[in-house]
């Protein structure tokens, strides 16, 4: 057990390492807003659900790890290990022309459950928050030559935590999540001559932004026995709103191409500044949720969440990010959690469909985004106090339209993690 520790834990800080380093982006043009696309602290099994997670504890006979609603902690009986990946292809198209899809795939989660005692647990970890990634042009004229207007950006970020979650009583818990949100955003804006770009200096301009902070989650879960072996479980999570520290540097560079059409080196630098600080103001957010479950069998419930976007402030500028929230429905089926006739009959079965309305608005088009989400859970042989699970989830979604000259994001997003449930830090003893 202790081997076994140890290379997780050497696992666990190359991971770190590999998020912190690594520039996979969301390829969407809806990401040059905010801090880029918001992955959400969920794992595989809860995206299967469309993302449930406030009324959700141990959705059948394995531990599991609900970073969404950290009072959920407190039912970990066995130490619980989830580790992950993402895949994601995107299409692009606008005014009935298509683009090219896009595919991107990352390391999506490492995260550890410890049990405390038999009231309360600890969980941390690293999972992504953001994404960032984008490439768009607009042609025009300037005097009687004809231009583009190129813009791009690339980075992420990521959310390293530790939460607690601990029962107050048989059916009150409480839990809270204490993380550190870190990355790197790098925008651009450069401006091309179509006909004299050998001879005449285009130009770009960068902005990369290194951000950092604290982050406070707080959240309760309350469980209500409606019978012997179906409850209903009420769950709430908050955000506090903190601040972000970022420092960014701009440069402004001038270049030309070649006769191809590749860009040549830079000629000059025409302006840089480097090391300014500024602070970022997040927004409060709120979700409230329900789930009725029937034990080891079946669960159905619903979220809600709000975050008040139009506080968001990077330093003294308002981007004119507007209020958003989400509806999730979703549930989970378990034909028989202790077959042994069929292997069909031990699966997970995940189904959820989610509504969003973005922060995101352009002109007076809200940006709304639609999903259908399915997923699996798939047991593994287990031995005498180890417990496997492999996690699938699928999503099917679009954001956006091609309505009013609008993009339209269509997108297919599928997330893979293993789970792990073990004893382990047990005293032995010897007769």
């Amino acid at each position: 057990m202790i081997k076994t520790f140890r290379n997780i834990f050497f696992l666990f800080l190359f991971a770190m390492s590999f998020s912190a380093t690594a520039q996979v982006t969301s390829s969407s043009p809806y990401s040059q807003f905010g801090l880029g696309d918001l992955s959400g602290s969920l794992l595989p099994q809860n995206r299967g659900m469309g993302g449930l997670s406030m009324g959700i504890r141990k959705p059948g006979l394995y531990d599991n790890i609900n970073l969404a609603n950290p009072a959920s902690y407190s039912t970990l009986e066995l130490t619980t290990f989830d580790v992950g990946a993402s895949m994601d292809l995107r299409k692009l198209s606008k005014g009935g022309v298509s683009g090219k899809r896009q595919f991107n795939s990352t390391l999506s989660h490492i995260t550890f459950g410890v049990p405390v005692n038999r009231f309360s647990a600890v969980s941390f970890g690293l999972v992504p928050y953001s994404d960032l990634g984008y490439q768009f042009m607009n042609s025009g004229t300037v005097d009687t030559s004809k231009v583009n207007y190129v813009y791009g950006g690339e980075g992420g970020m990521s959310k390293a935590y530790l939460g607690y979650g601990f029962r107050i009583n048989k059916n009150l818990s409480l839990g809270f999540n204490v993380a550190y949100l870190f990355g790197s955003l790098k925008q651009t804006r450069a401006f091309e001559f179509v006909n004299e770009s050998t001879v005449a200096f285009n130009s770009r301009t960068q902005y990369s932004n290194s951000v950092g902070g604290m982050s406070y989650d707080y959240a309760l879960q309350y469980s209500a026995e409606i019978s012997s072996k179906t409850k209903l479980i009420l769950g709430y999570s908050g955000n506090s709103g903190n601040g972000l520290n970022s420092k960014s540097n701009t440069v402004t560079t001038r270049y030309r191409k070649d006769v191809l059409g590749d860009e040549l080196a830079a000629a000059d630098s025409t302006y840089f500044a480097e090391g300014a600080k500024t602070k970022i103001q997040m927004p409060l957010t709120h979700t409230a949720g329900f789930a009725f479950e029937k034990t080891n069998e079946w669960l159905f419930g619903a979220d809600v969440t709000f975050s008040r976007w139009s506080d968001y402030r990077e330093g003294s500028t308002n981007p004119g990010l507007n209020d958003s929230y989400g509806i999730i429905v979703g549930g989970q089926f378990t034909p028989d959690a202790n077959s042994v006739s069929s292997y069909f009959k031990l699966i997970d079965y995940r189904l959820g469909v989610k509504y969003d309305k973005t922060f995101v608005k352009i002109g007076n088009n809200d940006i709304n985004q639609y999903a259908l989400n399915f997923g699996f859970g798939f047991p593994l042989p287990r031995n005498r106090s180890s417990f496997y699970k492999i996690n699938l989830s699928t999503e099917i979604g679009q954001r956006g339209t091609e309505m009013n000259n609008l993009v339209r994001d269509r997108f297919v997003n599928i997330h893979l993690g293993f789970t792990l449930n073990d004893k382990w830090f047990q005293k032995t003893y010897i007769d």
